[in-house]
């Protein structure tokens, strides 16, 4: 019997009867030999880990679009808070951790440059719109490795798929740590938010309502506290009445939208970021047109696309990878008159 074996025998005992066991994955659209020492999620999580798209998530903005703090979220330490969120979730369940952190690292992977405005300008101008969970399997199975893709066993894919809306009648993952996963990702950007809100003085703690204050908690880490405990609890609950999801309860449930809805009209909608907004947009804008203009200067995997797929394909993959340096890097190239004569 190898390692990889014992794992898969310990996590019979370890887990939940309703976890996802490694032996009883889907498995992937090509079939590889198994590894000696690593479970199949395990072999996902380090692909991920190791990818070009998982590395540029260091220059992709959360919230705050060219931040000169070392202390604001990016899209990299968003995607590791969540990670840690879910685990603590998971294990405290009874689920297989391994599929949680694969599906966690990877969930975000297909963002745009400059936060959500950036999935904004793509959904605005490519005729079928763009969503960042679509491009994030986009991401993994078609622009990865020039095109060959990870090969990630589905339901490392489907959790990262379904990891995205907030409301109940959007599909959930079909596993419960992709279930985990989703609930973990509000979890943390709401309060990580807060947290760098304040950092840059648009925010203040008494500026959150009261009643939400009275039912998550007044600090990062109460609210957090607050919200992990309930998941678990909750979760373990519903399992013991025969509901087999992961949910919080009714009342932390709605204090947790309404604190997303008290971000959205105070921070991600609001007036203070509005100049930022429009100028990180009209950036993005005009590095689409261009490369839709001019195709044969984009990277020949990408000019393959174009062959293969159509222009707005080809270009939509090659702008969603792009960090916010990279895109102004060539914004200005193109567009910035340079000192050419001394």
């Amino acid at each position: 019997m190898n390692i990889r074996e014992n794992i898969e025998n310990r996590e019979k005992v370890n887990l939940m009867p309703y976890a996802s066991f490694s032996i009883k994955s889907k498995g992937r659209v090509l079939k590889e030999n198994k590894d000696e020492i690593r479970t199949c999620f395990m072999v996902d999580r380090d692909r991920i880990i190791h990818s070009k798209s998982f590395r540029r998530l260091k220059h992709k903005t959360q919230v705050y679009i060219k931040t000169f703090g070392d202390h604001y979220r990016t899209r990299l330490t968003h995607t590791l808070e969540v990670t840690q969120i879910a685990k603590t979730i998971g294990r405290g369940i009874g689920l297989n951790e391994d599929l949680i952190e694969a599906i966690a690292l990877g969930h975000d992977i297909g963002h745009v440059a400059f936060a959500h405005n950036g999935e904004e300008v793509l959904n605005e101008l490519l005729p079928e719109g763009f969503k960042h969970n679509k491009n994030s399997i986009r991401v993994l199975t078609r622009i990865e490795k020039q095109g060959k893709g990870l090969n990630l066993t589905w339901e490392v894919l489907n959790g990262i798929l379904y990891h995205s809306g907030f409301s109940r009648q959007c599909k959930t993952a079909a596993t419960l740590e992709g279930q985990v996963v989703r609930y973990s990702d509000k979890i943390a950007y709401v309060n990580h938010d807060i947290d760098d809100s304040i950092r840059a003085s648009l925010l203040k703690e008494e500026h959150i309502p009261k009643s939400i204050v009275d039912i998550l908690g007044k600090s990062h880490s109460e609210r957090i506290d607050t919200l992990v405990k309930d998941c678990v609890y909750n979760t373990l609950e519903n399992i013991k009445k025969g509901i087999i999801k992961v949910s919080l309860s009714k009342d932390i449930e709605q204090a947790l939208y309404e604190l997303r809805e008290f971000m959205f009209e105070r921070i991600y909608k609001g007036e203070q970021l509005k100049p930022e907004r429009k100028k990180a947009k009209f950036v993005l804008k005009q590095v689409f047109k261009y490369f839709l203009n001019n195709s044969e200067k984009m990277p020949e995997f990408y000019r393959h696309i174009v062959i293969q797929e159509g222009l707005y394909q080809g270009v939509a993959d090659y702008i969603s990878g792009m960090s916010d340096d990279y895109c102004l890097f060539l914004f200005n190239e193109i567009y910035v008159p340079k000192l050419i004569i001394y």
